[in-house]
């Protein structure tokens, strides 16, 4: 009896200690996040960062699921659901009919067993990138990381690998900014009970009653986005917060349709990253498209475009060195290195950053030809790079005959000249980079630096060099421009860069 009632004062007194105890920590006031979800809270963050406005160049992967098929191009898994296109016939003369062989049915097919995050990192740290990473999560609902909320991801299915993880690691290791980006918005099937709408959804997958993007089931709906809409909301942001929590990105990427989701939860989104970064001690970077999230909080990234002009914002261009698609398809044309350098100059000319996507097969080999591309950019900044990292505009962003119609994505292609010169400055130099070779022993004129355009800011020029070249370079500054006379061998056919001291 003694012992009983011994044991039922103890509990008693563990009892009111807890009170005491759970007291005293409601009386203690708890952190204060600095950001709300308010926009007007969120904009007092500097949404550009120190980092990115000197790093001027990333590299990351279009890879995944989507990778397997390596046919057509990268809207392969949404075309092979419409019927009367190629991929819909490829994928039923290949596989077999969508009911014996969905898109979900590659998903074991995606081996990864030649991935090697370090060998990826060091191939873009060669290659020149100051940032870099990988698709996050594509249009498909393919998740590259171990995530809790999407059962579809690279850890519970397809190589059992945690692809995010591991790039971030070697990525970090080397230096360098880790990006992630999210194309998951797009997903999201809304028009999935009226036929007359299937195909004009702006969702990846199109519903269709007779195919797997109409199913129900619980696991299978989630990988083709045909689930309600405030479940896929959950989902969203529940998503990014495991990315930025498991491996604290230093920038995340979206792709189009944040549109399709209310302001209120990308305003939670931002205001948990911007809170996360806070305690990080760290500045992250934040970019959208078509003006789906305010330029107070993030950048403007223009898919496979460009500014027109120099702007005073900083802003990011999304380019990939393949042609025709941004993921691996057995029939992939490239871009050379010479245009991706004069793209390059451009850009950062006109206050913009380039990230460059790279296609690796399902298997994780970057393809050759594409390595070789990237290191022969990779010579080239180790060259020239000080006229890239760290610069700044100039007064005038360039000069030459190619001309840029607008600003904007997806524009036409440009072929640069050796008349065409795009200017950059950082401390006492101004850098003019030639997208041309124009010949040995050959006066150029740098028209930009004649009283016409410049007025009375003509700058003293103190002397006149060429990177990647020891010899002495004449040249005399006139009224109509900066004349100069260029060394007697080739220094480079790509694209040489005149450094004015002043």
């Amino acid at each position: 009896m003694q012992y009983l009632r011994f044991i039922m004062i103890l509990s008693l007194s563990l009892v009111l200690a807890c009170g005491q105890n759970n007291q005293q920590e409601s009386n203690v006031e708890p952190q204060q996040e600095k950001y709300v979800a308010d926009w007007d809270s969120l904009a007092k963050y500097d949404e550009t960062a120190e980092w990115f406005k000197d790093a001027k160049f990333g590299i990351y992967a279009h890879w995944g699921i989507l990778s397997v098929p390596a046919y057509a191009n990268d809207w392969y898994p949404r075309n092979m659901h419409i019927e009367g296109t190629d991929e819909y016939r490829h994928h039923v003369e290949t596989y077999g009919p969508h009911s014996e062989f969905g898109y979900h049915d590659y998903v074991p097919m995606f081996k990864a067993d030649e991935f090697d995050a370090d060998a990826w990192a060091e191939l873009w740290k060669k290659a020149g990138a100051k940032f870099g990473g990988i698709v996050a999560i594509h249009h498909d609902g393919w998740s590259n990381w171990d995530s809790e909320i999407n059962h579809w991801n690279s850890v519970d299915m397809g190589p059992k690998k945690d692809i995010l993880g591991a790039l971030e690691k070697a990525l970090k290791e080397r230096d360098m900014k880790f990006v992630a980006t999210f194309h998951k918005a797009r997903n999201l099937q809304i028009a999935q009970q009226d036929s007359t709408k299937w195909l004009d959804d702006t969702s990846y997958f199109p519903y269709n009653p007779d195919l797997p993007t109409a199913s129900e089931d619980p696991l299978l709906s989630i990988m083709y986005g045909n689930i309600p809409q405030e479940q896929f909301y959950r989902n969203w942001l529940g998503e990014l917060k495991e990315v930025i929590d498991n491996y604290s990105p230093d920038l995340i990427y979206f792709d189009s349709k944040l549109d399709k989701l209310p302001d209120s939860l990308k305003k939670q989104f931002v205001a948990y990253y911007f809170n996360h970064a806070e305690a990080k001690n760290k500045q992250v970077v934040i970019t959208h498209k078509e003006g789906e999230l305010p330029k107070s909080v993030s950048l403007e990234d223009l898919e496979k475009g460009r500014m027109k002009d120099k702007t005073e914002e900083f802003w990011l261009t999304d380019e990939t060195v393949s042609v025709g698609s941004w993921s691996y398809t057995n029939d992939l044309g490239l871009k050379t290195s010479d245009e991706i350098i004069d793209l390059l100059a451009d850009i950062v000319s006109k206050n913009g950053a380039l990230m460059l996507n790279v296609s690796p097969k399902a298997n994780g080999i970057i393809p050759q030809d594409q390595q070789d591309i990237l290191l022969e950019i990779g010579q080239w900044l180790e060259t020239n790079g000080e006229a890239i990292y760290g610069t700044r505009t100039w007064e005038v962003y360039g000069e030459g005959p190619t001309k840029q119609e607008r600003s904007g994505m997806f524009l036409d292609k440009l072929t640069y000249t050796a008349e065409d010169v795009r200017y950059t400055k950082k401390g006492d130099a101004i850098y003019a980079i030639f997208l041309g070779w124009p010949g040995n022993n050959k006066e150029v004129t740098m028209h930009s630096f004649s009283k016409e355009v410049l007025g009375g800011n003509v700058p003293n020029v103190r002397s006149v060099s060429v990177l990647g070249y020891q010899g002495d370079i004449k040249y005399k500054l006139l009224d109509e421009g900066l004349h100069m006379t260029t060394p007697s061998t080739a220094v480079n056919e790509k694209a040489f860069v005149v450094k004015i001291s002043i």
